[in-house]
């Protein structure tokens, strides 16, 4: 196929399938079954469990740390809470694969090279302490992070570090 004849093909196989996969997306797609009312009680009672076992697993690791960040959305964006209670805690950090303290220090990572997540940063610190995280395993993430995300997102992060040191007695 010459190549301007391989361009258009691509172009208008790119375009239907965004055409196609949107339409799906919207519900225009009739020949998908509705769900019967058993099968909307299941999904229900799916996001039932969703909410329940995140609820848990945000009192296990963040304790009323993150029982206070839930509440100060309850007035503004509550459903932004119930998704934080139900997508991370209840499907993420609710997986077998990895044990608490390593999912915490790869979320104090991934923060810490964020540089502008400080208040985030300070929960999950917190957290990684109420998981077995020791200090100076927190110090050592953030120096690895300082090589591939910068000197100025680490000593955010050591920042953020040194006062939620300071706050529980640590250092």
């Amino acid at each position: 196929m010459p190549n301007k004849s391989r361009r258009s093909f691509l172009k208008t196989s790119t375009i239907l399938i965004a055409v196609c996969y949107g339409h799906l997306a919207l519900g225009g797609c009739s020949i998908l079954p509705k769900p019967t009312f058993r099968e909307n009680q299941e999904m229900n009672n799916d996001v039932n469990d969703r909410y329940a076992r995140g609820w848990q697993k945000l009192k296990e690791i963040d304790g009323e740390a993150g029982e206070n960040v839930i509440d100060a959305l309850r007035d503004i964006a509550p459903d932004l809470g119930r998704y934080i209670i139900e997508f991370p805690f209840g499907d993420v950090y609710s997986r077998d694969g990895l044990d608490l303290k390593s999912r915490e220090i790869a979320t104090v990572a991934a923060l810490s090279a964020m540089g502008n997540a400080a208040p985030q940063l300070k929960v999950h610190i917190n957290a990684a302490l109420n998981v077995g995280c020791l200090p100076h395993e927190i110090v050592e993430v953030i120096i690895q992070i300082s090589v591939y995300a910068g000197f100025p997102a680490a000593l955010n992060a050591a920042s953020v570090a040194k006062s939620v040191f300071a706050e529980r007695g640590v250092i």
